[in-house]
C-alpha cells in the first residue's frame, strides 16, 4: 500500500504527457520558425469533432516526432486573435506550416494513419532519389508508392514525372532512379514506372505512353483496391474518383470476405471502369436505403453512378453469384439498365413561400427555367436544418412579389427521401443555381442569416435581384448560435477532405443510437458517425 500514491502520481504524469505542443500567440511564431514542418490544429474545447480528433492527433504526434515533424494545437476560444490572423472559420481547422508566412490547408483525413502518411509526404521532396540501398525500404514506406526508372539524359520523361509528382504529392510517395540495373531487376525498361502497394498483387507496372494525364489516371486506378471497403476513411475517395461504385452489402466480415472473393474476378475485369467495395451492413445498413435497396435484406448489391448520383439496385431476391452479378454489371456498362429513382409525390399545390422540390420535379423547378434558384438540401432529423427553417421561410417571403418571384426561387428538397443529382456531403447544404449557369451551382458557406443569404443571391445570381431585408432583431440569439454555426461550417469544410459523408450519411446517421444522439448534439448532425 505504501507504493500506491507514488504509483498513482507516476500514472497520472504518464496520462497527461503529450507530444502535441499547445501554442499561444506569444509562442506560435517562434515555434513554427524553429521547425521546418508543423501541422497546427485550431480548435474549440466545445467542438465535438475536435474531441473526436484528439486521440488520433496525439497518436500521430508521437509517431511523427521520431521524424522531426511537429504537431501543435491552438485553442481559439483563448487565442481568438491568432486564429483570426490565420483565417480560421470553423473547427477543427488544420494547417501545414513551413514558417509563419507559408501555410496551406491540411487536406487529409482525420485519422492517425492518414495524418502520419500525409505529413510524411510533406516532409519529403516531391520526388525522392532512389538508390540500390534505399529502394526496398522506399517500396514499403507507404501504402502506395510510385517509382520511376528513367535514364539521366531523358530530360522529357524526368520532367513529366516531376510534374505528376508535384500535382499528386499529397496522395502518393514518388521516387525515381537513373540506375539501369535497378530497372532491369524490376523487369522494366527505361523509362519505366511501377506502382507498389500493400494490397492486391503488390504492384502494377505502367505500360502506356509517357504522358502526364495517362500516368495520373494510372495512379488513381492502380492505387484503388480491386475490392475495397466503404467506410469513413474511404467514402469520399470513392466519390471523388468519378467512377461508378459497386457496393457489396453483408453483415459479417466472413460473408464480406466470401463475397469479395467471389466477385473479385468482376472487379478485375472492370478495373478502371467500376470500383467494387464491401460495406458493413450491420453498421451502415441504412445506406442501402440511399441506394434504393430494401432495408434489412442482406446480402445485397447495388451500383451508384457517382457523377450523376444515379442508383442501380440489384434484385434482392436473387443470389449474389459471379455469373448473375456479372451479367448485371455488363448490362450497366452497356447502358441497358434504367436508374432507380426515389421521389416523394409532386406537391399538388405549393404552400408557403419556400418551393418544395422532389426528384420528379427537380428538373422543372431547379434546372429548366430562367430563374436564380437557391436550393436547400435538408434532412428531417437535422437540428441545424430545423434552426434554419424560420429564417429560410422569411428569406423566401422576400421574393414573393410579382416582380421578384419571376427572377428568384427559394426552394428546399428532402435529400433523404428524394434522389438528387449531387451527392450531398452534409446538412443543410445550400446551393445557388444561377439562371443560364445551371450546370455550375455555387455552394453557400456563409452565416445562416436572412441578410447574408439575400446578399449571396444578389451577388451571385444572374439577375442580381435585390430584396429589402429587415435588420436582425435579436443579436444575442445570433451570438448564442455561433458555436452551432461554427461547427456546421467546420464540418462542411472538412467533409470533402475527410470522407465521413452524408450518404453513408443521412440514413446511416439513424442506423445506430449513437448516431441518432449525435444528430441532436451541437455539431454532429451534419454528418454520419461511421
Amino acid at each position: 500500500m505504501r507504493y500506491s500514491v507514488p504509483l498513482c502520481g507516476l500514472l497520472a504524469s504518464i496520462a497527461i504527457a503529450s507530444d502535441v505542443h499547445e501554442l499561444k500567440k506569444d509562442t506560435f511564431k517562434s515555434f513554427v520558425e524553429e521547425h521546418d514542418l508543423v501541422l497546427a490544429e485550431f480548435f474549440a474545447p466545445w467542438c465535438g469533432h475536435c474531441k473526436a480528433l484528439a486521440p488520433e492527433y496525439e497518436t500521430a504526434a508521437t509517431t511523427l516526432k521520431e521524424k522531426d515533424i511537429a504537431l501543435a494545437k491552438v485553442d481559439c476560444t483563448e487565442e481568438a486573435e491568432l486564429c483570426q490572423e490565420y483565417g480560421v472559420e470553423g473547427y477543427p481547422t488544420l494547417k501545414v506550416f513551413r514558417g509563419p508566412e507559408l501555410n496551406s490547408p491540411y487536406t487529409g483525413q482525420r485519422k492517425a494513419d492518414a495524418i502520419i502518411s500525409y505529413m510524411t509526404k510533406q516532409a519529403l521532396p516531391a520526388v525522392s532519389t532512389i538508390t540500390a540501398d534505399t529502394i526496398e525500404e522506399f517500396k514499403t514506406a507507404d501504402k502506395v508508392v510510385l517509382v520511376a526508372y528513367i535514364a539521366a539524359d531523358d530530360k522529357a520523361s524526368n520532367e513529366t514525372f516531376t510534374s505528376v509528382a508535384d500535382g499528386l504529392r499529397d496522395n502518393y510517395l514518388f521516387g525515381a532512379t537513373n540506375d539501369a540495373s535497378l530497372a532491369e531487376a524490376e523487369g522494366v525498361r527505361q523509362p519505366g514506372l511501377v506502382l507498389y502497394k500493400s494490397f492486391d498483387d503488390g504492384k502494377d507496372v505502367y505500360t502506356e505512353s509517357w504522358d502526364k494525364e495517362a500516368i495520373e489516371s494510372f495512379a488513381k486506378v492502380a492505387s484503388t483496391p480491386l475490392v475495397g471497403e466503404v467506410g469513413p476513411e474511404t467514402y469520399s475517395g470513392y466519390m471523388a474518383s468519378g467512377l461508378p461504385l459497386a457496393y457489396i452489402f453483408a453483415e459479417t466480415q466472413e460473408e464480406r470476405d466470401e463475397l469479395s472473393g467471389q466477385l473479385k474476378s468482376l472487379a478485375l475485369k472492370h478495373k478502371g471502369a467500376i470500383n467494387f467495395a464491401t460495406i458493413d451492413a450491420k453498421a451502415f445498413g441504412q445506406h442501402a436505403g440511399n441506394l434504393n435497396l430494401e432495408l434489412g435484406k442482406f446480402p445485397a448489391f447495388a451500383i451508384q453512378k457517382t457523377d450523376k448520383n444515379q442508383k442501380f439496385p440489384y434484385d434482392q431476391d436473387a443470389k449474389l453469384t459471379e455469373k448473375d452479378v456479372g451479367k448485371f454489371v455488363d448490362d450497366f456498362i452497356a447502358g441497358k439498365l434504367e436508374p432507380s429513382i426515389k421521389s416523394e409525390p409532386i406537391p399538388e399545390t405549393q404552400e408557403g413561400p419556400v418551393t418544395v422540390v422532389v426528384a420528379k420535379n427537380y428538373e422543372q423547378e431547379v434546372i429548366n427555367n430562367d430563374k436564380d434558384v437557391l436550393l436547400e438540401f435538408y434532412a428531417p432529423w437535422c437540428g441545424h436544418c430545423k434552426a434554419l427553417a424560420p429564417k429560410y421561410e422569411e428569406l423566401a417571403a422576400l421574393y414573393g412579389s410579382p416582380e421578384l418571384s419571376k427572377l428568384v426561387t427559394v426552394a428546399k428538397v428532402d435529400a433523404t427521401s428524394n434522389d438528387v443529382p449531387d451527392e450531398i456531403q452534409g446538412f443543410p447544404t445550400i446551393k445557388l443555381f444561377p439562371a443560364g449557369k445551371k450546370d455550375s451551382p455555387i455552394d453557400y458557406s456563409g452565416s445562416r442569416t436572412v441578410e447574408d443569404l439575400a446578399q449571396f443571391i444578389k451577388e451571385n445570381g444572374s439577375h442580381k435581384a435585390e430584396a429589402a431585408v429587415a435588420a436582425e432583431a435579436n443579436v444575442d440569439d445570433e451570438e448564442a448560435d455561433l458555436p452551432e454555426q461554427a461547427a456546421a461550417a467546420s464540418e462542411k469544410a472538412s467533409e470533402t477532405a475527410e470522407g465521413v459523408t452524408e450518404s453513408i450519411k443521412s440514413a446511416a446517421s439513424e442506423a445506430t443510437e449513437a448516431a441518432k444522439s449525435a444528430v441532436e448534439t451541437e455539431d454532429q448532425d451534419v454528418h454520419d458517425e461511421l
